[in-house]
């Protein structure tokens, strides 16, 4: 992986302890350690811990059910998006290819409609040069056939060939006040143009917006589309969907390493559940991790601390099921919930302070918030007759999660002090599973709105709806990827 992120390498798979073969997959090198016996009769007795079959607290539908009282009503339409004229970049020194220019163009022109926030401008629209100018000397450009066009933005660009990659040298412009907003250079593989593309947009974005966008990062979902439950990895915008995990156990909750270079998910073998990692980086070991930790016990839905150094995860003590909190490299747990009620599914704060979870103890499931040693809990949702799946929100203003509705589940936003609760996708099927894009501006859920699972993503106040599977088998639990440079 190149220093900006978003250049993949080719995907390994290697041979597992119990005799599976290897195999060998384009893209990102993943390396990973399958499991060696298949599980039969497997029955779902904790499935609702790590959304086996869906939320299942209760069972009963309810046709007359009510979902949250709102507190606040969105109203589409207000966001504010930049038009970014995207000029054909030039080429420098050694021959790139004409091809090369005309996809890189329009590759740049995709990531940034999927942005939602940076647009590309019609080229019908153009009153100025298609071409960029040379950007050696530090030249202007003439501002006023822009405004004109509609413009707010405008990028222009260099691009040369230096042995099996590319390096882009790019200016950003703010056409209103025509100033220069930002000179960079970035570098791709040759024939990633793709990759490439997405790298640069993100970069205008930041350019404009203040902050990176999220075109070049990856979306993990578990699928069984060829049989058994496996990890898959796709880009932001749905493309290249490959599988990161091969074998016979059946594999649920992926979650990223902050860092990107591995995703913690949960294998069902003979025994008890457990963590393993699937790894793209020779500095993470693929296989099973806290293998000695609670030993005999279960362990679900492990979710990283900000910092990728301690998990917060599920288990059952005593007949109940419980949060812990324990280092990577751990052997020692701390138990942070203590109730004969069902706890699950937590989801740290940014900041690494708080976890809000899922909690029966109440009566039916609701949101709660507790101190990342487990002091303060404090009750967060209270209308709603099923709430879960939280998921906070990277700049920590708001907590997304799913809710029942006659038998139906939503997905709703909360502020972490309770007192603003709305809906930001309603349909008659089901939306779950809320994930958040690191730069807070989309979110990625599974729906079935289509008659079986597939994974959608949307801007975080429900407009610009994308679906992104669509081949066969369920499509569930995305979790959206962190930001890679």
């Amino acid at each position: 992986m190149n220093g900006q992120g978003g250049t993949r390498m080719g995907w390994q798979c290697r041979k597992a302890a119990g005799g599976l073969p290897a195999a060998a997959i384009l893209r990102s090198r993943w390396r990973v350690l399958a499991g060696d016996r298949p599980m039969r009769g497997l029955v779902c007795l904790v499935a609702w811990v790590v959304g086996c079959v869906g939320p299942a607290f209760a069972q009963d539908p309810l046709a007359d059910e009510q979902g949250p009282v709102p507190t606040l009503e969105i109203t589409p339409g207000n966001v504010k998006a930049f038009r970014t004229a995207v000029l054909r970049f030039r080429g420098v020194g050694p021959p790139v290819g004409e091809a090369r220019i005309v996809r890189l163009r329009e590759e740049i022109e995709r990531a940034l409609a999927f942005s939602s926030i940076v647009l590309p401008l019609e080229r019908e629209a153009y009153l100025g040069p298609d071409d960029s100018g040379a950007l050696a000397g530090g030249g202007g450009i003439d501002c006023e056939p822009w405004r004109q066009s509609g413009a707010d933005a405008l990028l222009e660009g260099a691009l040369r060939r230096e042995g099996d990659r590319l390096r882009v040298d790019l200016r950003v412009w703010d056409v209103a006040r025509c100033k220069r907003l930002k000179i960079g250079t970035l570098a791709g593989d040759r024939d990633d143009l793709a990759g490439l593309g997405r790298i640069v947009a993100d970069e205008t974005v930041l350019a404009l917006t203040g902050t990176r966008g999220v075109s070049a990062t990856e979306i993990a979902f578990v699928s069984d589309r060829t049989g058994p439950r496996e990890i898959y990895v796709m880009a932001a915008d749905g493309r290249d969907q490959r599988p990161a995990t091969r074998g016979d156990r059946l594999k649920m909750a992926p979650e990223w390493v902050p860092d990107g270079r591995a995703i913690l998910y949960v294998a069902y073998g003979a025994g008890q559940p457990g963590f393993f990692l699937t790894s793209r980086s020779d500095q993470v070991r693929p296989g099973p991790i806290l293998r000695d930790l609670m030993p005999g016990r279960p362990k679900y839905r492990g979710r990283f601390d900000p910092t990728g150094q301690e998990l917060a995860f599920v288990s059952s003590v005593d007949g109940a099921t419980e949060i812990f909190r324990v280092e990577r490299k751990g052997r020692k747990a701390r138990r942070l919930t203590n109730h004969p009620a069902i706890d699950v599914s937590p989801s740290w704060s940014p900041d690494g302070r708080q976890i809000v979870f899922v909690s029966d103890r109440s009566g039916a499931p609701q949101l709660y918030i507790m101190d990342r040693d487990g002091a303060g809990v404090r009750r967060l949702t209270y209308t709603g007759a099923y709430n879960s799946s939280p998921a906070w929100s990277p700049d920590g203003r708001w907590i997304a999660y799913e809710t029942r509705v006659r038998g139906q589940f939503d997905i709703w936003l909360i502020d972490p002090t309770g007192q603003i609760n709305f809906p930001i996708v309603e349909h008659p099927r089901s939306d779950e599973a809320p994930s958040w894009s690191p730069d807070g501006r989309k979110i990625v859920f599974s729906s079935r709105r289509r008659g079986r699972y597939d994974i959608y993503v949307m801007d975080w106040n429900g407009e610009n709806l994308k679906r992104l599977t669509a081949r066969s088998g369920r499509n569930i639990q995305p979790v959206w990827g962190p930001q890679v440079r």
